[in-house]
């Protein structure tokens, strides 16, 4: 009998599992049931929802196959008897994989997108669940911004503590996303004014060479001074005075500038 379990998620860490929220640690529960029995299990959901760490955490020894590269997980499917095999749905070739699979009997963590199926997926996997997107995990998502600070503060030598002021989490791609915002914010939230220079000047570098360059470029100065300044000052009245500029010199600058602001 195949036994379909639907669960909800939580972005996995081998070695810092975190379940807050009752639904992930109804995942780690099954994923801790699901270690020692060497069965196929199938995992479906979302980009950075983790995936491939649940995978990673029920077979730890095995070897682990992008479905993409299809020639590669072939040869490594003659002579291995557990497996991971990610993005599931990329295979160019899902049919011999899946057949291969069944016929040398080998046990497999696959992980694969919430609306994959194939005639074949009943006959491999004996447990199914899927893991929802973080922003239905609200307990998970403090502990994972500290995860990633903390990833930060190592990273870049930080010596401030993240400053969580006016910090919106971006899940749009769940832990992927997430991870991305915090490193920049902490980058950002300890550079330097000469680095912020060196930026500009490389980013400019291979960009110059029209004879408007000035204007072109312009808004890259300006965009970020004015939405700074509007979120500090909250009005363009007291924005104007702080920058020594017109009032109506600073309405036709966020005119000009509309669709960046």
């Amino acid at each position: 009998m195949k036994v379909i379990v639907v669960l909800a998620a939580v972005a996995v860490d081998v070695t810092n599992f975190i379940a807050l929220s009752d639904t992930s640690k109804e995942v780690f529960k099954t994923a801790t049931l699901l270690k020692p029995l060497n069965i196929s299990s199938l995992i479906t959901g979302e980009s950075g929802v983790g995936k491939k760490s649940l995978a990673c955490y029920i077979f730890p020894d095995a070897h682990t196959f992008d479905a993409s590269k299809h020639d590669e997980l072939l040869i490594e499917l003659e002579s291995v008897e557990r497996i991971i095999i990610t993005n599931l749905e990329n295979s160019p070739n899902i049919k011999k994989i899946l057949e291969m699979i069944i016929g040398k009997n080998i046990k497999v963590v696959a992980t694969a997108k919430s609306s994959f199926y194939h005639e074949y997926i009943d006959d491999i996997f004996s447990v199914k669940f899927n893991i929802p997107p973080l922003m239905q995990r609200e307990e998970d998502v403090e502990p994972l911004i500290n995860k990633f600070a903390k990833e930060a503060e190592e990273l870049f030598s930080l010596n401030e503590d993240f400053d969580r002021k006016n910090f919106k989490p971006d899940l749009s791609k769940n832990a992927d996303s997430l991870r991305r915002q915090v490193m920049i914010s902490c980058l950002l939230q300890n550079i330097k004014e000469s680095e912020i220079i060196n930026i500009m000047q490389n980013y400019l570098a291979d960009k110059l060479g029209s004879n408007n360059d000035y204007e072109k470029f312009l808004h890259i100065y300006e965009v970020p001074l004015i939405k700074a300044g509007l979120e500090r000052f909250k009005s363009q009245l007291q924005l104007s005075s702080k920058l020594g500029l017109n009032r109506n010199t600073l309405r036709k600058k966020i005119i000009e500038n509309g669709k960046y602001l």
